[in-house]
């Protein structure tokens, strides 16, 4: 540390409250005693989903908008789905399979449905995700061609500006909102992730819950 004992400076500073709010309010609540082992996935996928949203808001760059590429999210819930089966203790896995007191026979309905679940958290995140930034980004575009509509492709000019001037203060008010929404989104896919990696690596003491 360039300051030990002083408050960081620059990138540092700027950065410092993202990290402990992912700490803080994320990671140690919904994942425990366990959090530091997770927090390197979590902080990478919070800033990744992030750049990548605020690089579709730029104009001219809109072709980066890779949160609004299923194939996208689909590789980043895939990656959420080994981390949290991989890391699934016992009692996440007892829970699936082998249900204390349910008989046998429920068990034959129970088992697929809860093999069905492992599958369907994560297509959440990737579908949340996918959606929320496409919609954005086709409002953007329908708000944008009331410009060509009114103007009639370039044959109208007088109409092509009351298309602009009526467009202009819609479209500055969605790409505000559109700034807010990928930072929602960027915290909503991290945050489901650790509820889910902490539902998953929670330890269960049936003693003391007995007591």
């Amino acid at each position: 540390d360039k300051r030990p004992g002083q408050a960081p400076k620059g990138l540092q500073g700027f950065m410092e409250p993202f990290f402990e709010f992912l700490v803080t309010e994320i990671a140690k609540p919904n994942i425990g005693n366990k959090y530091e082992k997770f927090l390197p996935y979590l902080i990478s996928v919070f800033f990744f989903i992030l750049i990548n949203n605020l690089l579709g808001l730029i104009p001219f760059l809109g072709g980066i908008n890779s949160s609004g590429n299923i194939s996208f999210t689909l590789v980043l819930s895939v990656f959420t789905l080994l981390i949290i089966n991989i890391n699934g203790n016992k009692h996440y896995w007892q829970h699936i399979f082998a249900m204390p007191g349910v008989p046998k026979l429920v068990l034959i309905i129970l088992v697929p449905v809860e093999l069905m679940g492992i599958i369907l958290k994560p297509m959440v995140l990737m579908l949340r995700l996918f959606g929320n930034i496409t919609g954005g980004h086709i409002t953007v575009l329908a708000i944008a061609g009331l410009i060509f509509i009114m103007g009639k492709l370039g044959a109208s000019m007088g109409g092509a500006t009351a298309g602009g001037l009526i467009a202009f203060p819609i479209l500055l008010f969605v790409n505000v909102l559109e700034l807010f929404v990928a930072f929602l989104q960027a915290y909503i896919f991290t945050l489901l992730t650790a509820i889910f990696i902490g539902a998953a690596t929670e330890e269960h003491h049936h003693a003391e819950e007995h007591h």
